[in-house]
């Protein structure tokens, strides 16, 4: 995972606040694993790559 593209995202904010701090995180997590391409996944997601992975182990 890619730490410094979240902390990027946040522009600069500080968050003291621990559980908004957890809830932006999670919603990074969420759209890096669910939505984002990844170059080195052939521009699939973490998650379509689980996906293809889980139903044809060789490939």
């Amino acid at each position: 995972m890619d730490f410094e593209e979240f902390y990027r995202l946040l522009a600069g904010q500080v968050i003291d606040d621990v559980n908004l701090f957890t809830s932006k995180l999670r919603e990074w997590e969420d759209y890096y694993n669910y939505h984002r391409p990844h170059g080195a996944l052939a521009d699939q997601t973490p998650y379509e790559r689980l996906r293809q992975i889980a139903q044809d182990p060789l490939s």
